[in-house]
């Protein structure tokens, strides 16, 4: 027999990185070791959990279309994020610095300069869903993940990540991941310690030994029988992480099962077979039943079919064109109430909160509303896995429940 384990019981047995050139929050710190963890504070507040504020650096050499042109100039053509006035007080001041020193605005930028930003950061909240340890056995740590959780830190998410959370609550370190979930995405999720485990795991996955279960809820009424997509999926926008089913994709079977209807939505079993990105949120949209509170492929610019059957060249252009248009970005302002258009040509964060009531008194940057936690994540969650002759699943998630009524106002 299988041995099932269940909710943490076992049943029968600095690297430097480039400074990013359109988000200074992409950027990459001087060492890939989180030293200043041990320093940073996590609390909780109306069911977020939050990062106070903290001063972080990055540097970056400087790009070949900087040589020549003046460290405030760059700033502020190339980082739109904050205003002229900012930068202009973050040079005189040694926030932004050349070669570790402090310079004017007129400095010019050479070859092999190292452009350094001290910044302060001010991440975006998640769930204060803890993360369950469901296993420590095998040399696997499993975890079942909350929704909005993103595994590691990337954009303007550092420390309210999984790998950040379970070393400062857990006291884990050097993490690899096995497999990987959205944001977004709630469930199991493996990492190891052992680099050699997650090499496994990898060749596991290419050989699809690895079999796993999804739940979601989807709007409509949902076939009774087994539904099987198998339509190809290819990457049309790297910025949105947008997937479209396409002929020139790569191939990609989901098969799908549902498991209850309540008059509006259905919960649905997923089994992916192949591992694509966003596989079974675009199948699902191609099959006309999208994930009832999924921002991005329930989105309004697909028009009143929600890309049902898939859609053609043109439409797929101008779906890119408007979610750009609306702000939309792949990390950030999908569920969270972030400003839109953050690094836009038109305004900076402080011209965009200019209406706010607080700012920060460090930096000036406008304090946003915070999101409701519900709004943090989406009805996708990673259920069951069995690997390595064990069986790993989490209980189900509260909106998969038969007495859920949170989808009421669902469009």
């Amino acid at each position: 027999m299988i041995p099932i384990i269940k909710n943490g019981e076992k049943e029968n047995s600095t690297k430097r990185r480039k400074l990013d050139d359109k988000d200074p929050h992409e950027s990459i710190p001087k060492n890939n070791k989180p030293k200043d963890l041990d320093d940073i504070i996590y609390y909780f507040e109306k069911g977020l959990r939050k990062v106070k504020p903290y001063y972080y650096e990055y540097q970056a050499f400087a790009k070949g279309r900087w040589l020549g042109r003046s460290i405030f100039d760059i700033f502020c053509t190339e980082f739109r994020d904050r205003s002229r006035d900012y930068y202009a007080y973050a040079i005189e001041t040694g926030l932004i610095t050349i070669n570790e020193r402090i310079v004017t605005k007129e400095k010019m930028v050479k070859n092999q300069d190292i452009i350094g930003h001290k910044i302060h950061r001010h991440e975006p909240p998640i769930t204060a869903d803890p993360i369950k340890i469901i296993s420590t056995e095998n040399d696997l740590i499993v975890i079942d993940k909350p929704g909005s959780v993103p595994v590691h830190p990337s954009g303007r998410y550092r420390h309210n990540t999984v790998l950040h959370i379970l070393q400062k609550d857990f006291g884990f370190s050097n993490l690899y991941t096995l497999n990987r979930l959205d944001r977004l995405t709630s469930g199991i999720m493996f990492l190891s310690t052992k680099k050699e485990k997650a090499q496994e795991f990898e060749q596991l996955m290419q050989e699809r030994k690895i079999y796993k279960e999804y739940l979601c809820r989807v709007i409509g009424e949902f076939p009774t029988d087994d539904v099987i997509c198998d339509k190809p999926i290819m990457t049309v926008s790297h910025k949105l992480g947008l997937n479209v089913v396409h002929p020139k994709g790569k191939p990609c079977t989901t098969i799908f099962h549902r498991e209850s209807y309540n008059g509006r939505t259905s919960v649905v079993r997923c089994k992916p077979i192949t591992g694509r990105t966003h596989q079974i949120r675009v199948h699902l949209q191609y099959l006309g039943y999208v994930i009832a509170n999924d921002p991005l492929y329930n989105h309004n610019v697909w028009g009143q079919q929600k890309g049902k059957g898939g859609i053609d060249e043109a439409s797929t252009k101008s779906v890119i064109h408007n979610l750009i248009n609306e702000g939309i970005s792949q990390e950030e302002c999908l569920v969270l109430n972030l400003p839109k258009k953050q690094n836009s040509d038109e305004e900076s964060l402080e011209e965009q909160g200019q209406g706010s009531s607080e700012k920060c008194k460090e930096c000036s940057i406008p304090n946003f509303p915070d999101p409701e936690p519900h709004q943090l994540f989406i009805w996708l969650h990673a259920l069951k896995y069995e690997v390595y002759g064990c069986k790993y699943e989490t209980e189900l998630p509260y909106w998969a429940k038969d007495d859920f009524a949170g989808d009421i106002n669902i469009n």
